[in-house]
């Protein structure tokens, strides 16, 4: 993990990046591939720069970095060993970190998706893989591990379908004693496995490596139900960053959008520390979200250290 570590603010809200898949296609990435925007760690990755370069110049803080579907199996099926697997995972954080330049207030987080996300094959918003919670801490155990190491700030444990792989990842998150945040994918106020959210949220509460629990890659409408239980449930900062609101269906992005930077304020006055957005938000958007966020005094978070440290 860096040397400058991450704390929440007590008096500001953060702004994370938005959907850097979705900025990636918007300026001509073919993500047709089961490692998804991955694949441009090995192909093109002065593109990932400049899609979290446009993100930082939009008032972005965070850069959530290009491994979410990176995983040692997925590069493996690609004929790439762990070795040269284990270089594009580090070049992950890497790319992120040289997007940030000399600029002070930016920090990279290391994406880590589910596993759902490496079997390319939708799982991620189903859960329920059919594995043990011992099975996918294991399988999870060498990509965090050396994420943890890598160079980043924290960790983005993120769009987590259901409470059985958040506790696989927050006991590698205690065995690693590294900041991260746990973001649950959700549908309504469950997780996508069908678990409620206070269970779901239970799993975090006095871990002391988490620095923020919340919900990502969901309706921007089920973010403030989200709120108020993983505050109730945790004390901990919430961060959220949902997706437009527009519905993946038959391979095309479809329906109205629901996300706007007027919903950031109720966000923040029931607890959010950190926002942002995930698929098919762009910079534009992000732009608007700081906007917003800069004039907002986020609400006091009770019961846990917010910096992840022992007192």
């Amino acid at each position: 993990m860096a040397t400058v570590g991450f704390a929440v603010p007590d008096d500001t809200v953060l702004v994370a990046d938005g959907g850097l898949a979705s900025e990636l296609a918007a300026r001509g990435a073919d993500l047709s591939d089961p490692l998804w925007s991955a694949r441009l760690l090995i192909d093109d990755p002065r593109a990932i720069v400049t899609a979290h370069s446009a993100f930082f110049a939009a008032g972005a803080q965070i850069a959530t970095t290009a491994s979410y579907q990176a995983s040692f199996d997925g590069f493996a099926a690609r004929g790439i060993g762990r070795r040269d697997a284990a270089d594009l995972l580090r070049r992950s954080v890497g790319l992120a970190r040289q997007a940030c330049g000399p600029v002070r207030g930016r920090w990279v987080a290391a994406s880590i998706g589910p596993y759902g996300a490496a079997r390319a094959d939708g799982s991620e918003y189903r859960g329920r893989y059919g594995l043990s919670v011992a099975r996918l801490a294991a399988w999870h155990r060498g990509r965090l591990e050396l994420l943890a190491n890598a160079g980043a700030d924290l960790l983005a444990v993120e769009t987590v379908p259901d409470l059985e792989e958040a506790a696989a990842l927050v006991e590698l998150i205690r065995e690693a004693d590294v900041p991260a945040w746990l973001s649950y994918t959700i549908d309504g106020t469950a997780t996508r496995a069908g678990q409620p959210l206070a269970e779901a949220f239970a799993v975090a509460a006095g871990v002391r490596q988490l620095v923020a629990v919340g919900v990502n890659c969901c309706a921007p409408a089920d973010v403030l139900p989200a709120i108020e239980i993983a505050r109730a449930v945790t004390g901990k900062p919430v961060i959220v960053y949902p997706n437009s609101g527009e519905r993946w269906e038959r391979g095309a992005w479809t329906g109205p959008r629901g996300f706007s930077p007027a919903l950031v304020p109720q966000w923040v006055a029931a607890g959010a520390r950190i926002v942002g957005g995930c698929c098919r938000v762009s910079p534009a958007d992000i732009g608007a979200v700081a906007e917003v966020a800069a004039g907002l005094r986020p609400a006091c978070t009770q019961g846990e250290n917010p910096t992840g440290k022992s007192p």
